[in-house]
């Protein structure tokens, strides 16, 4: 079940995560490519040539309205990734290799 939001070209998934309508992208996504690389919309227009303007305004300005949730969802998840890169043992290759 899909549930719509105030922005025309962003709903919210099954779990509640807002996804550019008429695709698998997630919001998030493409906020950390703008982030990463410093992209403008025409930008992230160029690397995602099947997102319109329209999709890719509107997923920002989600962000934007919603940053400090989204902010604080992608501080977690990298001290997630961070917490289990740490656990993980160094492969004997890699540690070779160094």
């Amino acid at each position: 079940m899909l549930a719509e939001t105030r922005y025309e070209h962003i709903i919210l998934n099954d779990t509640h995560i807002p996804v550019i309508s008429g695709t698998m992208m997630k919001v998030v996504e493409l906020v950390l490519a703008q982030v990463a690389y410093g992209w403008s919309a025409e930008e992230l227009h160029i690397q995602f040539p099947y997102l319109t303007l329209g999709q890719i305004y509107s997923a920002l300005a989600y962000y934007w309205d919603h940053r400090e949730e989204f902010d604080a969802n992608i501080e977690s998840s990298l001290e997630k990734v961070n917490r289990i890169q740490k656990e993980i043992p160094v492969p004997p290759l890699v540690a070779r290799l160094k």
